[in-house]
């Protein structure tokens, strides 16, 4: 790892630095100079052992041969898999890409009507699960749905007379994944663009580029770090998803591993699988690095100014707030009023005994594992703080790591080694003592919580460690000469400084909780069901009226993140007040 590499710096005599130093001072560099850093280094290195466990195991998979396992699944089956996750990771690409830029440039530059609305608005799929919008288009447009009756109504068709597109395909999911996902790429895009000097785009103009040459030639490749970044999280949740491919009957690598896990009892197979579907993902972030390999796209002054505003008029005005309304309307406000009318005409009792019960075992499990994330979180950051080591990098680079695997990989992943250790315990305690100790581990919500933190801890480390760097080391100097420890520093100093970084945190974790399904559909605990398992058991049973109550729920909780981020946006250009 670059990281562990020896400073290439000489010495006055042309020797090298490290020569001569004892191996033993050495390895102290990597972790700290001081006691307290050193711990916390350590400790924090153990807690990024612990998160990558679950990568660890199904790598191992690949090389176990007690079954016939990818062998036996046959070339066709194989090739169908590759075949639709490029489908859909590509389709889902262009359309994130084209709606996210588009819109974050105009509401960045341009002046129309409804700007200030779209500002926050576009941000609102975000709170939308994709597999909740794969039940209420599929209710919608299927043939007996509004649509297609309104359409025979009119026309006098029969339903062999007329072709209409059918959502449950290939085609349906890259929609539906398009207008669902799209925000990953706008906010960033957007905040880049806030970022973006002034004196680039007028030095553009004066050499003679037109306002769309500016933006093609000048500020889209400066924001192309931040793109791919955003287009990178939308394909990865595309490949992760199981709730959609899986109501559209679109054979993907989430699928298989769920049927393999459960319908066929080949935990090697899953495993197997998972570490397929891990590679890919690895892949396509590998290829996107490689593609901008020695580019750099530093801005080259740091004046900023406000930026300036292109007035749309008329129908350049019209066509603006169309671009901006279309993905708004698609990709939440049609799926939400879908829902509420389902719910109003067949959804349950939103009151009723099961949904608090379902309600509180969701909340309890988002709760635990938010709380636990933005802990660990800070724990992580503070040990990079307080010694710098490239050990202490290290740890929070692998902690990193999860959001970039799907959550029915990490939930085989944590499965392998957990029900070994379950098993192992068990035939101990009968052994010495005669008694079964059960499931403690796989049969609870400690896998559970596990898994979510595996896949999670990525979202909560970033935003407390771009939160933490914003906090002057005079403070710290301040409080240790005041007589406080650096423990103590931590949560009477930083903490509070934090406070809104860490509750944002806490509340991303909490709804990435809620709406994660296929983690929480391998591992939960027997009887132990929650608002997204309670949408997908009813949407498999074509039951979506009643799977409505527990997705509006969903949707529900998923609001008050996206205000929050919304804010935050809004308020991020450098040397300004106002975005408007």
């Amino acid at each position: 790892m670059a990281l562990l590499e020896p400073s290439h710096s000489t010495l006055p005599d042309g020797g090298q630095p490290d020569a001569g130093r004892p191996l033993a001072a050495r390895l102290r560099g990597l972790f700290s100079t001081g006691t307290a850093g050193r711990s916390l280094t350590i400790s924090a290195f153990i807690v990024a052992l612990i998160i990558s466990l679950p990568a660890l195991a199904v790598i191992s998979s690949l090389f176990d041969t007690t079954t016939a396992s990818l062998s036996g699944l046959g070339q066709s089956v194989m090739a169908q898999l590759l075949t639709n996750s490029l489908i859909l990771a590509t389709g889902t690409l262009a359309g994130v890409l084209v709606l996210g830029v588009s819109t974050a440039w105009l509401v960045t530059m341009c002046r129309f009507p409804g700007r200030e609305i779209f500002h926050w608005a576009l941000i609102l799929p975000l709170a939308v699960p994709a597999y909740v919008v794969a039940y209420a288009y599929t209710d919608f447009l299927h043939h007996p749905g509004p649509v297609q009756t309104l359409l025979r109504d009119v026309t006098g068709w029969g339903a062999q007379d007329y072709w209409f597109p059918n959502i449950r395909s290939e085609g349906g999911a890259v929609f539906v994944f398009s207008f669902v996902l799209y925000p990953y790429v706008y906010l960033l895009a957007r905040a880049t663009f806030l970022e973006q000097s002034v004196c680039a785009l007028e030095a553009a103009r004066t050499l003679g580029q037109s306002a769309w040459g500016a933006f093609w030639k000048t500020a889209l490749p400066l924001a192309r770090p931040a793109i791919a970044a955003g287009a990178a999280l939308a394909i990865m949740e595309t490949l992760a998803d199981f709730g959609t491919v899986s109501h559209f009957g679109v054979r993907s690598f989430t699928t298989a591993i769920y049927q393999s896990w459960f319908s066929l009892g080949d935990r090697v197979l899953a495993g197997q699988l998972s570490a397929g579907l891990l590679g890919i993902v690895t892949l396509l972030i590998l290829v996107e690095r490689l593609s901008r390999s020695g580019a750099t796209y530093e801005q080259t002054t740091t004046r900023l100014q406000r930026l300036p505003d292109y007035e749309l008029k008329g129908i350049r005005g019209a066509l603006a707030f169309a671009a901006c309304a279309l993905p708004v309307t698609l990709g939440f406000a049609l799926p939400l009023g879908i829902l509420i009318y389902l719910n109003f005409v067949g959804g349950h009792d939103l009151f009723g005994s099961r949904y608090i019960t379902l309600t509180l075992n969701t909340f309890t499990l988002a709760g635990i594992a938010a709380v636990l994330a933005v802990a660990l979180a800070l724990l992580m950051a503070y040990a990079v703080r307080l010694s710098g080591s490239p050990l202490a990098r290290l740890a929070n680079r692998m902690t990193s790591l999860g959001y970039a695997i799907p959550g029915s990989v990490i939930a085989v992943g944590v499965l392998i080694p957990l029900a070994n250790m379950d098993n192992a315990l068990d035939a101990w305690m009968r052994a010495t003592f005669g008694i079964s100790t059960g499931l403690i581990l796989t049969g609870s919500i400690v896998g559970l919580v596990f898994a979510y933190i595996v896949r999670f801890m990525a979202v909560s480390i970033n935003t407390v460690e771009a939160s933490l760097a914003k906090v002057t080391p005079n403070m710290d100097a301040a409080a240790r000469s005041l007589g406080r420890s650096k423990l103590a520093t931590l949560i009477e100093v930083h903490s509070p400084l934090m406070r809104g970084s860490l509750l944002t945190a806490g509340l991303i974790v909490f709804v990435d909780v809620v709406k994660e399904l296929p983690a929480t559909l391998i591992m939960r605990p027997f009887n132990f069901d929650t608002l997204a398992i309670q949408a997908y058991r009813l949407a498999s049973d074509e039951r979506l009226a009643e799977a409505s109550t527990a997705s509006l729920m969903i949707v529900a909780t998923g609001l008050l993140p996206v205000i929050i981020l919304s804010r935050t946006i809004m308020a991020s250009r450098p040397g300004s007040k106002t975005n408007k």
